[in-house]
């Protein structure tokens, strides 16, 4: 278990709230949790824990917006995604962290401006995810979650171009995350950054997850589509920034 002071445990736990809130609520809020996570713990090992805590708050969406996905969007992402993650292995062989980091803002800037374009040129109900988006969305998605973690405001965009209610948005945002997170976690074992003491300390901090999850899924419930999306937006754009100018 890691030496932190108090003030580290509460941010800790604050960020694994978020996380709970992300994933039944607010996609984009973790943004949060990534930058407070690396502000307390070492890169490599916040990294490593904050992906268990995901994984986490990915089975806790599942268990209530399960029947919600739309499967027909899933597997049309999935060959994109699985390009974008090559993409990604390439780019991490040539490129430092700065330039990681900087790539991936410009992308989910470029995307965002992309996605509310569309939606203005298409009438209010017409969904903007088609084929030809998810193969953009999807490879960009893939990218960016190889490199940074960071392929959530991407996708989080593409299931807004779609057009989903907000629990259909968040039931196919759960089986997306919960099956990408899942396949990371054999090549963190293999780099390092998921060890014994990472373990034991998302243990300490699961609970917080769990109560994020529900504090998120009864705030759904009260929250209108048109203000789920506009904070969905707003914190894809923070997000962005974050990695643009951390």
């Amino acid at each position: 278990m890691p030496d932190l002071t108090a003030l580290a445990w509460v941010l800790l736990a604050f960020s694994a709230f978020m996380v709970g809130v992300s994933k039944t609520a607010l996609p984009g809020a973790n943004t949060i949790s990534i930058a407070l996570f690396a502000a307390v713990l070492p890169a490599r090992a916040s990294t490593g824990a904050l992906l268990l805590l995901l994984i986490v708050g990915d089975m806790l969406a599942l268990w209530l917006y399960r029947r919600h996905a739309d499967w027909p969007a899933l597997v049309r992402l999935a060959p994109a995604v699985g390009v974008g993650i090559v993409l990604g292995v390439l780019f991490l062989a040539v490129a430092d962290d700065t330039w990681v980091r900087r790539v991936i803002a410009v992308i989910l800037l470029l995307v965002i401006a992309f996605t509310l374009w569309r939606r203005r040129r298409t009438s209010a109900d017409a969904p903007t995810g088609g084929r030809i988006a998810a193969w953009g969305y999807g490879s960009l998605g893939g990218f960016t979650t190889m490199v940074a973690n960071a392929g959530g405001p991407v996708m989080t965009m593409y299931f807004l171009a779609s057009r989903f209610p907000a629990a259909a948005f968040l039931g196919t945002a759960a089986w997306f995350f919960a099956i990408v997170n899942v396949v990371k976690v054999p090549f963190s074992i293999g780099l390092g950054i998921i060890t014994p003491a990472t373990l034991l300390l998302d243990l300490v901090l699961v609970p917080a997850v769990l109560v994020g999850g529900f504090v998120g899924w009864n705030l759904m419930k009260r929250m209108p589509q048109r203000v789920f999306e506009r904070i969905v937006i707003v914190l894809t754009v923070v997000g962005a920034l974050y990695l643009l100018f951390a």
